[in-house]
């Protein structure tokens, strides 16, 4: 893992999956690809400051009949300290053709799971998790319908989990999903919300 200064260029392509970020950062050490799921959340244009990577390895992957093969670097944090706008050469050098990176993960084999030493035990009926996904010992609470006007706030309560309910600063967490996280930035805009790149997080507009 390594601090570094940089300047990282974010671009806003439009795919089936709706808009993602894609970013080409620039160090002393070398340029590199980024496409870390928090990226969706920023505006394009150029950032400066400073940069920790935790990893850096070729990928490869297809798209419109290329097979593309870039060294992407990925970021475990930043501290930025300015904000320019993209030039036309910047967005040139980012292609508008890349992979959305959902569709990217789709292309990846799954994991090999190692062979079993032996034939697992047969489950009882009852535990079959597309009848009962209880855990064992556990009972199930009823579940109350909700009501007609809490069908908003129960839909965010599920979408935010343990960041609900939102307070005026939010910062949202870059571990869930990718698909999940774009979903709460749509929201989070839909609800008023701006996102600060300084800070990283989500400021509720007063009126």
């Amino acid at each position: 893992m390594i601090t570094i200064p940089g300047q990282l260029a974010i671009k806003t392509i439009h795919g089936r999956n709706g808009p993602f970020n894609v970013g080409r950062l620039a160090t002393a050490i070398g340029e590199f690809v980024i496409k870390n799921a928090e990226l969706d959340q920023y505006d394009e244009g150029k950032y400066d400051g400073e940069f920790v990577i935790t990893e850096i390895r070729p990928s490869m992957y297809t798209a419109s009949g290329r097979m593309v093969i870039e060294l992407r670097a990925h970021l475990g944090g930043m501290t930025l300290s300015d904000i320019d706008r993209l030039s036309k050469d910047d967005a040139h050098r980012l292609t508008p053709q890349e992979i959305d990176p959902i569709d990217e993960e789709r292309q990846a084999p799954p994991p090999a799971m190692p062979a079993p030493t032996s034939a697992p035990a047969a489950a009882p009926a009852c535990s079959d998790p597309l009848v009962d996904t209880t855990p064992f010992g556990a009972s199930t609470p009823p579940k109350a319908a909700p009501r007609q006007s809490d069908a908003g706030t129960e839909d965010d309560a599920a979408l935010f989990g343990v960041l609900w309910p939102l307070g005026s600063v939010v910062k949202l967490d870059a571990t869930v999903p990718r698909r999940t996280l774009r979903q709460q930035r749509d929201r989070l805009t839909a609800l008023g919300y701006t996102f600060a790149p300084l800070t990283q997080d989500w400021h509720l507009k007063m009126a």
